[in-house]
Order: structure tokens, then C-alpha cells, then sequence
């Protein structure tokens, strides 16, 4: 019986061997994939179609990621299938280091699971793999499960390698969760009993405070910086850290003497975001106070007298201080009304008036579009109290409205949120605050390691013009590689701004990094005067796109093309949506012909509303002649039938084009008028002896189903010559319900 066993034994040795080398099998064996075997166990275990199955690259990853978060939100039971219902296998901790990015949603249980005990080790896995935290669909929480969010955000963010946190669809945000969620992102937490450690942090913020403080002495030591003014409260350096902070905190107070004298220092970084201004030239007090005897003097009484404060302060608390009282700093800013934390005649005697376009850093918020006019950071010192750890460098908010209260809280965070990369708004309900919004981003341009590369805003109603916003952003972030704004209606109250917030059209932009401008116009007239200012100032712009704009005059578009060949020699892809370009041929042909471009798009352009055939036979001669366009993107401009079978010749014998790919999407396109394109296009690949460069033609929302069989052999005949994406569209119900709503 024992010889029997030994075979199963050596087998599953052998397997889990395989198992943990296969990752290295699969890069090292030429021709070994296991990529059917988990295409295979997804059918078998997760019983559904996996969205997007075409672009999935690796079914090994996608199958492990989706199956611990399957488990995780108790959608998959794993009793259910034999492979996988095994008390000696942990799927949460089998599958974790392989899952990059995760979704937490509805009561937040899927943190509440991750930070019980058992799963120590996950969390640690988690820690190590995990680069996207997206939320979604949240409701309110308690306590408890705000602790739990608190120890999962502080390992995965603050101790991990999340760079994303994304929320999205939230109706009714509770503003504790949502604060609590930005404030952690932004790497703010406070180094008390944060972490259900009463008065000490978690043990990798000890062991990093040890090492700070350690090779802190060591460099006071080298520079022979021991005084005894600088440890009169006994030579504690363990409070030196925390002596630090409070101190940053009294020197921002409103009203105190220094408050315009110090630079904020938190995680080794030196905050901008107090000047002095003489002589016109704006510099960091952190110099000063480097150079200042009397106020290094200062700056050591004070933090003597700091500390001392903090310690008795501990003692009168005793060992059961309440542990949720951390959550005092993080509302701190929201209740600054109400909590008395500002003293209102300092705020009023030290009003600025500076304002988004000002030359100087003023206050994250000014003007009264919801943000309240103060004097200096206006309640950043809450946050000076507060502990920093690392920060994500991508943020996403989309559908989840901001009250004045939290867009002040983002606003705060973001101003001295340097290692913020990505920042996306989408459909926040901003209005008026946008301006708030901008005076953190204002700040945040202030600081010289700022990273911020990419902005995205959108939003249903604009409460300022486009290009106005466009202009205050790139003005401020000339290191911007993309920006995106877009709005789908005007604000009838647009014209209705803040105090202390003038129109920025004006101001001028430095030369810019931009590389990708994406502009959607809520029904706005495109004036290339305004425009021009930006493509001048973008020399590295490569990607050009116009969403819903009206050209208020036929030359407009003339003027835009011409500044486009002056101003942008590296522009590579342009786009136009919803721009009737109807009256506009001799433009578009101008456009189809350019020598530098690769990728065009003319989507719901109402090419051919109004045109002659000889229109059609010039865009067809203009592409066979253009070696360089790569790209031809033509969707919901009414080709038909007609015109479909016309644009084969593209590809004809005494073509020189180079294109890859074409959209036809949207082009009321039946089954019979594919079937003869499919042709035509076969008749001129065979004349070309095979040679073709054609790769992928695109059919969305296409009348295919008016004749399932002969859309069947379109297909399947142009599937032998390109790669084709379509979809199992119903075009009799799309024409019902564009007839409703005619």
C-alpha cells in the first residue's frame, strides 16, 4: 500500500515544482504557452464570457486577478468545483501576488476580509503586487469598517505599491469615507493612534522612524549641530520629529508672527508655498531660517516648548485615549467653519487677494465660488499636524459630486500633493468650484518637484469657457504632457465668476511639454485666437483633438490648419467629433494630404451631407497618394453602400498609401454593400501580388444584421485579409429609438 502512495507523492511534487517555475517556463522554453490550458479553466470555473476577451494578453493573469476578486466578494464559491475545494489551498493567498489591481465596493467587505488575521499574509502579498485600488459604488460604513479601510489604505498605499486609487459612481458620497479615502491617498495620516496602536504607529512606521532618527543624530552629529538651546527639554530625540510638525503647525497659524517666515518640511521635502517677497523676487524661508541666527533661536524655543506641551498632554490623556480622535485632522479643513480651529479676525486681517492668474503663490482657495478667502494656506495647518507617508501618483474621480466642502479638503491635499502624476475629474458637478480646484493645482505648480503630467476634467455644465480653463491650467503646468477638458452644456451662469478670480484668456502660456490636447466644446464657437496661443506655445504636440465645436465662420478652420503647419511640425494625430464640416471640402482635403500626419479622424462630421461624387473620388485620390497616413478614421459620416465600395480603390494597384486601418463604423453599411467591398478589395490585393498593408477595419453599429448569411461571408472573406472588429448590433431597434426621441 505504501509503494502504491509513493507515485501520487513524487506526482505532486513535481507539480507544485512546475506550478512555482512556470512563470519562468513560460519566458525561458521556446514555444511552451499555457495559455490555452487557463483560457480552458476560466470557462470551466468562472462560467462567463470575460469582457474584452480580444485584448487580453496573458489568460493566466486575468484568470487569477478575477478569480481572487471573485472569492473575495464571496461571487465565487470554491466549493463548487473540485479543483479548488482542498482545505491545504488558500485561494486568496494563492492567487494574490499575481493581482495588480483591485476593485473594493458597496459596504467595503472586501477590506474588512483583508484585514482580519488570517489573512496577514495576504495583505502582505497584496502589499507587494498591487498597483490599482479602485472603488466603486460605496455606501455609508461604520466605525469599524472605516478602521479596517485605515489599515488596508496605510499598507497598501502608505507601506505598499499602489500608485492608482480610482473612485467611481457614487451618488451620495459619505463625506467621512470620501475624505478619509483622499487624505490616505494623498499619503497624509496622522503619527499617533492612527492605527489601532493607541499612541505609537504600526511597526514598519517604527522600524522607519528608527532608521530616520538614527541616521537624523548621525548627520546633526557630522555637522556638529548639538547645542544645548536645541535639547533643552532633556535631549529626547525621539520627539524631534514630532517637535518639528507641531512647530510647522504654530508657524502657520494666522496671525503668528512667523507664519510668513517658515517653509513647511514634512517627508523631507521643502514646501514653497510661503514666500517673502522682496524686490519683486519671491524665495523660501527655509533659506532664511537657514541663515538667520535669530530665527534658528526662534525655531528652538518654540520647538522646546512643543514638545514639552505634547508630553503633558500625553500624560493628562492616559492609556485610553479614545482611538478614533484620529480622525480629528482629517475633518479638521471641512469643519473649519464651525470648529473655532480659525481665528476669524486673523483670517480677516491676513485676507490675500491673490487670485489663479496672480504671478505669486497665494492661498489654495480664493475667491467665494465656495472657497472661503484666507490669508496664507487656508487650512493646510490641520495638515501640517499630520504624519506623511508615500503618496499614489494617479487619482480618478468620476461621477462622485463634490460639495464645497470636500472640493476645499482636494483642494488642500492637492496643493502639496507632489507626487501626483494623473489627476482625472469626471463628472464631479464642480461648478463654481473649479475655481477652488484651481488654486490647489496653483499651489501645487508652486513646488519644484511637482510631477504632474496629465489633467483631465469633464463635467456636464462649464462654468467657465474651455479654452479660458485650458489656458489656466497650461499656464501653470507647462510640463503637462496631456490635457483633457471637456463639457457637454454651457453654464448659463457663466459669466457670473468669483471675486478675485479674472478671466485668464490672457495670460501668457511659457513654452509647454504638451503632447496630447483634447478639447470638448459645450456647443461653443471655435475661435482660433484663442486657440493659437496654446499650438504656439506646444512646439512638442502630437495629438490634436476637437469635440463638438461650431466654426462660427468659414475661414476659422483655414486659420486653424495653417497654424497647425506653422506652429506644430510633430503633430501626428488629429481629430475632429460632432464639427460639421459639411461646407468645409477644400479643408478637409487639405488635411488628407498632409505629409506629417498618420492618424485623421472625421467622426459625425456630416462629411457628405452636401456633397458631389467628385468629393468622394478627390478624398479617395488624395489617400492613394499619401505615403505617410497611417490611420483613417471616417465613423457616422453617412458612407452607405455606395461610398464603402468606392473606398477600396484606396488600396488599388497604383496606390502608394501606407494605410493600416480604417473606421467605417456607424455608416448605415448593409450586408450586401460588404460583401462587394470584400470583393473589390480581394480583386485588388490579387493584382498586387499579395502586397498590402491593410490591417484592421473597424464595422460598429452597422446594418450587418439585415442579412445574417451574407454578412457571414463578408466577413469571413475579410477576416482572410485584415483583422475585423464588429459588434452583434440591432439596428431595427436603434432605428426605433432614434424615432422616439425625434
Amino acid at each position: 500500500m505504501a509503494a502504491a502512495e509513493e507515485p501520487r507523492s513524487l506526482f505532486a511534487l513535481s507539480a507544485a515544482a512546475v506550478s512555482r517555475s512556470m512563470g519562468a517556463l513560460e519566458r525561458d522554453v521556446w514555444g511552451l504557452s499555457t495559455q490555452p490550458i487557463w483560457r480552458k479553466l476560466w470557462d470551466d470555473v468562472m462560467k462567463t464570457r470575460p469582457p474584452n476577451s480580444e485584448n487580453i494578453t496573458c489568460w493566466r493573469k486575468k484568470f487569477l486577478e478575477t478569480f481572487f476578486s471573485n472569492v473575495l466578494h464571496g461571487v465565487l464559491d470554491v466549493s463548487s468545483d473540485w479543483r479548488l475545494n482542498d482545505h491545504h489551498f488558500s485561494p486568496l493567498l494563492h492567487s494574490s501576488p499575481h493581482v495588480s489591481q483591485l476593485t473594493l465596493c458597496n459596504m467595503l467587505q472586501g477590506a474588512v476580509e483583508l484585514t482580519a488575521e488570517h489573512n496577514q499574509k495576504v495583505l502582505e502579498n497584496l502589499a507587494g503586487s498591487l498597483q490599482i485600488l479602485k472603488f466603486q459604488h460605496l455606501l455609508s460604513s461604520d466605525q469599524s469598517i472605516r478602521r479596517s479601510l485605515v489599515l488596508l489604505l496605510h499598507r497598501l498605499i502608505h507601506h505598499g505599491s499602489v500608485n492608482q486609487v480610482s473612485m467611481y459612481s457614487w451618488p451620495v458620497p459619505d463625506t467621512v469615507l470620501l475624505v478619509l479615502i483622499l487624505s490616505m491617498s494623498a499619503g497624509f495620516w496622522r503619527s499617533g493612534n492612527a492605527l489601532a496602536y493607541h499612541s505609537s504607529p504600526c511597526g514598519l512606521c517604527r522600524e522607519e522612524d528608527k532608521a530616520q532618527s538614527q541616521e537624523s543624530a548621525q548627520e546633526r552629529a557630522e555637522r556638529g549641530c548639538y547645542d544645548e538651546g536645541e535639547w533643552s527639554d532633556g535631549g529626547n530625540q525621539k520627539e524631534s520629529p514630532r517637535a518639528d510638525t507641531c512647530l510647522n503647525s504654530v508657524l502657520s497659524r494666522p496671525g503668528s508672527p512667523l507664519r510668513n517666515q517658515a517653509c513647511e518640511e514634512s517627508s523631507s521635502k521643502v514646501s514653497c508655498d510661503h514666500t517673502t517677497t522682496r524686490g519683486g523676487s519671491s524665495c523660501c524661508i527655509s533659506d532664511q531660517l537657514s541663515c538667520r541666527p535669530i530665527l534658528r533661536k526662534t525655531r528652538r524655543r518654540l520647538k522646546s516648548a512643543v514638545a514639552k506641551r505634547r508630553r503633558c498632554l500625553r500624560r493628562s490623556r492616559g492609556p485610553y485615549a479614545d482611538p478614533e480622535d484620529l480622525y480629528d485632522f482629517v475633518f479638521a479643513v471641512a469643519r473649519e467653519d464651525n470648529s473655532g480651529l480659525l481665528d476669524k479676525n486673523s483670517a480677516t486681517e491676513g485676507e490675500n487677494t491673490e487670485n489663479w492668474t496672480s504671478s505669486s503663490p497665494g492661498s489654495p482657495c480664493t475667491g467665494r465660488a465656495g472657497c472661503k478667502k484666507r490669508g496664507g494656506s487656508a487650512g493646510i495647518f490641520s495638515l501640517k499636524a499630520a504624519r506623511r507617508f508615500r503618496s499614489v501618483s494617479t487619482l480618478e474621480l468620476f461621477s462622485i459630486p463634490l460639495t464645497g466642502e470636500t472640493c476645499r479638503t482636494l483642494s488642500n491635499l492637492l496643493s502639496s500633493w507632489v507626487s501626483l502624476e494623473n489627476l482625472v475629474l469626471s463628472y464631479n458637478g464642480l461648478g463654481a468650484n473649479i475655481f477652488c480646484i484651481l488654486s490647489g493645482l496653483r499651489a501645487l505648480s508652486c513646488h519644484s518637484d511637482c510631477h504632474l503630467r496629465v489633467v483631465r476634467v469633464s463635467d456636464v455644465f462649464s462654468h467657465m469657457p474651455c479654452m479660458e480653463l485650458v489656458h489656466c491650467i497650461l499656464s501653470a503646468f507647462p510640463q503637462l504632457h496631456t490635457l483633457s477638458v471637456s463639457f457637454d452644456l454651457k453654464n448659463q451662469l457663466e459669466g457670473n465668476r468669483p471675486e478675485g478670480n479674472p478671466s485668464c484668456s490672457e495670460v501668457e502660456i511659457p513654452e509647454s511639454c504638451l503632447e496630447q490636447l483634447e478639447i470638448r466644446f459645450p456647443r461653443e464657437p471655435l475661435h482660433t485666437a484663442f486657440l493659437l496661443p496654446v499650438l504656439k506655445a506646444s512646439k512638442s504636440l502630437q495629438q490634436l483633438s476637437l469635440d463638438s465645436a461650431t466654426l462660427p465662420c468659414s475661414q476659422e478652420l483655414g486659420l486653424l490648419l495653417e497654424a497647425l503647419r506653422e506652429c506644430n511640425p510633430n503633430l501626428k494625430k488629429v481629430s475632429f467629433h460632432d464639427v460639421n464640416l459639411a461646407e468645409h471640402q477644400k479643408e478637409v482635403l487639405l488635411l488628407l494630404q498632409d505629409p506629417i500626419l498618420q492618424e485623421i479622424t472625421f467622426s459625425f462630421c456630416r462629411l457628405f451631407e452636401s456633397s458631389t461624387t467628385e468629393f468622394l473620388s478627390e478624398i479617395i485620390n488624395t489617400v492613394k497618394r499619401n505615403s505617410s497616413l497611417k490611420s483613417l478614421k471616417l465613423p457616422g459620416n453617412r458612407l452607405g453602400n455606395h461610398r464603402l465600395i468606392a473606398l477600396a480603390d484606396i488600396f488599388s494597384e497604383d496606390s502608394s498609401s501606407s494605410l493600416c486601418q480604417l473606421d467605417v463604423s456607424s455608416n448605415c453599411i448593409k450586408p450586401d454593400g460588404l460583401l462587394e467591398f470584400t470583393k473589390k478589395l480581394e480583386g485588388h490585393i490579387q493584382q498586387r501580388g499579395g502586397q498590402i498593408q491593410f490591417t484592421h477595419l473597424r464595422l460598429f453599429q452597422n446594418w450587418l444584421d439585415q442579412d445574417a448569411e451574407t454578412a457571414q461571408e463578408a466577413l469571413r472573406r475579410l477576416k482572410a485579409v485584415c483583422s475585423v472588429v464588429n459588434d452583434s448590433w440591432d439596428s431595427s431597434q436603434a432605428f426605433a429609438d432614434y424615432i422616439s426621441v425625434m
